[in-house]
């Protein structure tokens, strides 16, 4: 970066995961002339507004702020406009419309969780751990109008970790992705960018996740059930019901055993074990419908299980 000129930058992202690069790129010689986040929400019973966790950043770091409602906003376009930047960097953020991505001198690009173009959507770290892969990692790419399909920039690799679940790998990812945004910022300053095309015939969705994505089906292989558990914890939680009422599994480990799906075959003082369709899921750590997180050894005292319940 010695001999290259800063780049103005307008800066658009909204949750923690957004905040690592948001600080590489302040802490770095170019010029965040913008941050760009949601309006504040009202949170928690009193109804309190909440700015993100990017806007508390900008916030520390004394950053103009824009929290436009609608991004084709005539009056949000403008003040884009006058800041006249170089690039925009998005991390976590909506989908821009193309009068916005493109009025950039040297475009905008987005920082996106997965090895792209596997797991195009907006939930691809969920979709890793749901899959069971054993590597995962970070993109960038230019905007296009088509979401997740732009140039490629750089990219970075990571392993997935067997004890890995969605808190450590977010987290892992979201330390890597201040590194790469970073590299990627300072190749397009100095004209080193050589960007490729995706290879549609390897793309693959990842959808937003719902209710019954976290819903374990104990019918599936133990390993299945295994993932679905890793790609929730801690929150919102994968889930099964215990006569009729949610119950929120939120470790597990593969175990050897069989029995009807989804029917208790091993209770211990600190665990029970739930058979699958092959193998099965010896439950570690739960949380009961209204009540607060707990080891299965303090969900036994309050909610004993015998053997043959059933779980589904």
């Amino acid at each position: 970066m010695n001999n290259t000129t800063p780049l103005n930058i307008i800066f658009m992202g909204t949750p923690d995961f957004a905040v690592p690069a948001l600080k590489a790129l302040n802490q770095s010689p170019h010029v965040i002339q913008a941050v760009v986040t949601v309006p504040d929400k009202q949170q928690g019973r009193g109804r309190r507004e909440r700015p993100s966790a990017v806007k508390s950043v900008a916030l520390e770091c004394n950053l103009p702020i824009l929290q436009p409602e609608n991004l084709s906003d005539p009056g949000f376009m403008k003040d884009l406009k006058a800041y006249e930047p170089d690039l925009i960097v998005v991390v976590a953020f909506r989908i821009l419309p193309e009068a916005v991505f493109t009025l950039p001198r040297y475009g905008s690009f987005n920082l996106h969780a997965s090895l792209l173009p596997k797991y195009r959507g907006a939930a691809p770290i969920h979709w890793a751990l749901l899959n069971g892969d054993t590597e995962t990692g970070l993109t960038t790419f230019f905007l296009k109008r088509r979401v997740d399909t732009g140039n490629i920039i750089k990219q970075s690799k990571t392993p997935i970790l067997p004890e890995d679940n969605l808190h450590t790998l977010y987290a892992k990812l979201c330390n890597l992705g201040a590194d790469l945004v970073l590299e990627t910022t300072n190749l397009i300053a100095n004209g080193e960018v050589v960007a490729g095309e995706q290879d549609e015939t390897l793309a693959s969705p990842a959808p937003k996740v719902t209710a019954e994505t976290r819903l374990i089906h104990f019918d599936q292989d133990a390993t299945q059930c295994h993932n679905r558990v890793r790609a929730f914890a801690p929150k919102p939680g994968a889930y099964a019901y215990r006569n009729g009422i949610l119950l929120k599994i939120l470790s597990s480990r593969v175990v050897t055993g069989q029995g009807t799906p989804g029917s208790v075959i091993h209770v211990s003082e600190d665990s029970f074990t739930v058979a699958c369709r092959n193998g099965a899921l010896e439950i570690l750590s739960v949380q009961p419908e209204s009540k607060k997180v707990m080891d299965v050894a303090s969900y036994l005292r309050g909610y004993p299980i015998e053997i043959g319940a059933t779980i589904g």
